[in-house]
């Protein structure tokens, strides 16, 4: 009895700690729209610049955990195999760095709240993708979430439109495209671990950034170093490690309904720090979408509880 009850304590601290990783993970994300903003480079050298950072830390914390448990020997082959596997992982990896790529160019193009708030739509654009891709038919609630989801995207848009960035709009929702089917990538490599996908994701980023980097060569400053500094080390390096904890230690609702606070936060630091206020129709259209997707999330949720 007292060792069922310690493995049922343990499962529920591993859950807990995943929970913790992947909301640290969304207060980090939440950053990414005001950084981009104070940085006054082109949107893929930001890409490139903040990726190329990422990639290092990851490395770091994938092969050099604080802990010294796993042999010199055991590292060499896990990176040997996954040097293996590189095909395939920079295959996988390919949705979440355009994901990365446009929503950068999206918050140069149109208000950083447009561009999270029409990005994560990404849940219902991933049960699309699970109905064509796995034959995982969605449930009612997903198409209710979907009919929604259209509603406030169509009040974000509207203002978008008044204020002329159509274009940039478009692009957020690209992005929460690609990342929906990111989320289908990572359940098809579910045995996987998660950091070998973002690694390569990072790389792909900074490779393709290569030639901005000389047609459009960024203006160094102590503020841009420490603004793409803090973006690759924290807000997408560090974020990364944790998403990639988090997510194989909490149901992906549970995951999705914990990140909920960064499209909330995103424009709040935005406002406080620069003061660009999103329209009444943005915060109506934000607010539809968010009660949709968690809505629908909660209620597949209770339905995959046995």
């Amino acid at each position: 009895m007292k060792v069922m009850r310690k493995k049922y304590h343990s499962s529920e601290d591993t859950r807990s700690t995943g929970q913790w990783a992947i909301l640290l993970c969304a207060v980090l994300w939440s950053t990414s729209g005001l950084f981009i903003r104070l940085l006054d480079w082109h949107p893929m050298v930001i890409s490139g610049g903040r990726s190329i950072l990422a990639v290092a830390v990851l490395i770091v914390i994938r092969f050099f955990p604080l802990n010294r448990n796993g042999s010199l020997t055991k590292k060499t082959a896990r990176i040997k195999e996954i040097l293996k596997e590189a095909p395939m992982l920079a295959a996988s990896g390919l949705c979440y760095a355009a994901t990365m790529i446009l929503f950068v160019i999206a918050n140069k193009l149109t208000a950083s709240a447009n561009a999270i708030l029409l990005q994560y739509a990404a849940p219902v654009w991933t049960a699309l993708f699970a109905w064509f891709l796995l034959r995982e038919r969605p449930h009612w609630e997903q198409w209710c979430a979907l009919v929604f989801v259209s509603l406030g995207m169509y009040l974000v848009f509207s203002s978008g439109l008044q204020a002329g960035s159509l274009l940039g709009d478009i692009i957020a929702v690209l992005s929460g495209i690609a990342f929906g089917a990111n989320s289908i990538v990572l359940r098809m490599r579910k045995d996987g671990n998660p950091a070998d996908i973002l690694i390569f994701s990072h790389i792909i980023c900074a490779v393709f950034s290569i030639p901005f980097f000389f047609l459009y060569p960024p203006s160094i400053s102590v503020n841009s170093i420490l603004c793409i500094s803090f973006m690759g080390i924290f807000q997408i390096g560090a974020a990364s490690a944790l998403f990639a904890y988090g997510i194989r230690r909490v149901p992906a609702v549970q995951a999705m309904l914990t990140a909920a606070i960064e499209p909330v936060l995103n424009p709040i630091w935005v406002l406080l720090t620069i003061g660009e206020r999103p329209g009444l129709s943005v915060i109506t259209g934000g607010a539809v979408i968010l009660a949709a997707v968690i809505f629908s999330s909660i209620l597949t949720s209770f339905r995959r509880t046995p």
